[in-house]
């Protein structure tokens, strides 16, 4: 049965049901984008070549080179298509391509150049730029932006409570008292300190006029096998090691792998997914943490209007963004992991595995970008609920029996962690009262004494 396409008859739901989250991302990893980039990969690897070949010398004028460039600057759809349906005769996406451009330079009277079109190049040596341009793009314009977002909201909320006290659990138990706005905090410094090296991933890093830290990509650019054969058999007086350097370097901002098979090694890219999965690790954790909160009624949840939380339950309000959220980052996590362990890997100088798994490098993208929006919808929605963080605290006198043993051995009082262990490790609630009377027993002077009966559960929260 034949179905028109619509976001309904979606197979995946990254253009599905969460069209609408993700669809930024196509101006970088739908077909579409992969044969524009192409194109600008094609289009200024001739420019450069004709600034490098005497032959071409006479097309690199300004005008010539804005009239090429805008073959891609208005890249449309139905380019797109035309080129589609060349590939459907030549069966080959990237000489496809080629033979597009030189219908444009037919067009632009310049028929006499189309033969250094892709002049001694592989089709890696395209989409090894082409996808690297891509994942670059797309990294500066919408991941992190979008990442920057969830770490602006948790750095506003390590602000507003910083100093509103909270019983901590470790292992699932009461532990020392904390702080909800150092707790947040602890996920803002892991965020951040990942984003620093993944913006340095995966060798070098340059400085923008912003002094920010850009990725610098490995790229493949060799020709056939690596080794520049086409290229030094036809003009064996150039430099051709110097020429492709500057055109990956310069030209495209890139990085040159200068040692590599017929395509890239993909070891950078590997180290880009795997800095990716470990923020999309921290940012799981986040999620859980948070979930738990809501459980505990530390939060509760702005309603909206007209949403139902559950089909059965009229009452429920669910954590559900955090949910989504969790869910979409494994979702990204099991992909990018894929990525990061296959790609690296090819038989001799190459075989075709990673061409299919390349084109999915924006499905984990999709992903992470939904869980960027469900996280910044559900810290949104969150609305602090202090009574129920002060119960807590308040029915969890035994958490203060560390500070107290801790200033009786600043004392030198005899065994004090057995004495609280005595008192705490019963089956018995352990009150203020209790602490106190407790307290009164202890054979040390009645400064310390008042000094251990100031600790309370709600200021016992370190600094």
């Amino acid at each position: 049965m034949y179905m028109i396409f619509s976001t309904l008859t979606a197979i995946s739901p990254v253009d599905g049901r969460y069209r609408n989250k993700a669809e930024n991302l196509a101006a970088y990893f739908s077909e579409y984008a992969l044969i524009k980039y192409r194109v600008q990969v094609e289009i200024e690897y001739f420019i450069t070549l004709s600034e490098f070949l005497p032959q071409l010398r006479a097309l690199a004028t300004g005008e010539n080179k804005e009239a090429l460039r805008k073959i891609y600057r208005e890249f449309s759809v139905e380019d797109a298509t035309r080129i589609k349906e060349i590939e459907s005769v030549t069966n080959h996406d990237v000489k496809a391509v080629e033979y597009f451009i030189k219908e444009k330079f037919d067009l632009l009277s310049l028929q006499e150049y189309k033969e250094f079109i892709h002049f001694g190049l592989t089709s890696q040596d395209i989409n090894n730029t082409s996808v690297p341009l891509s994942i670059k793009d797309a990294l500066n314009e919408v991941y992190f932006p979008g990442l920057q977002e969830v770490i602006d909201m948790l750095k506003k909320y390590a602000e507003d409570w910083a100093d509103v006290p909270m019983l901590a659990k470790t292992h699932g138990q009461p532990a020392s008292p904390t702080r909800l706005g150092k707790e947040v905090m602890v996920f803002v410094y892991r965020l951040e300190q990942q984003v620093k090296l993944l913006k340095v991933t995966p060798v070098s890093a340059k400085h923008t006029r912003h002094h920010l830290q850009q990725l610098v990509f490995r790229h493949k650019f060799g020709g056939a096998t690596g080794n520049f054969n086409a290229h030094h058999v036809a003009f064996p007086e150039y430099d051709w090691k110097a020429f492709g350097n500057k055109f990956v370097n310069e030209v495209l901002g890139l990085s040159r792998e200068e040692w590599t098979t017929q395509i890239s090694n993909y070891d950078n890219m590997a180290a880009i997914f795997d800095g990716m999965k470990r923020i999309d690790t921290i940012l799981i954790d986040l999620c859980r943490d948070f979930w738990q909160y809501v459980s505990m009624e530390y939060f509760k949840q702005k309603i909206k209007a007209g949403e139902v939380g559950s089909s059965a339950m009229p009452h429920k309000v669910n954590p559900i963004d955090f949910e989504n959220a969790e869910g979409n980052l494994g979702m990204a996590n099991a992909i990018l992991t894929h990525l990061a362990t296959k790609l690296p890997i090819s038989r001799l100088q190459r075989d075709l595995t990673d061409s299919t798994v390349l084109r999915n490098v924006g499905v984990p993208m999709a992903h992470v970008e939904i869980a960027f929006k469900s996280l910044t919808k559900g810290l949104g929605k969150l609305l602090l609920n202090e009574k129920a963080l002060y119960r807590d605290l308040d029915n969890c006198w035994a958490v203060v029996a560390e500070g107290i043993q801790t200033i009786l051995r600043r004392e030198g009082y005899p065994k004090p962690y057995e004495a609280l262990k005595a008192l705490t490790r019963t089956n018995e609630g352990i009150t203020a009262e209790s602490i106190s009377n407790f307290i009164d027993t202890l054979q040390v002077s009645d400064a310390v004494k008042a000094e251990l009966k100031a600790i309370t559960p709600h200021n016992y929260t370190g600094i």
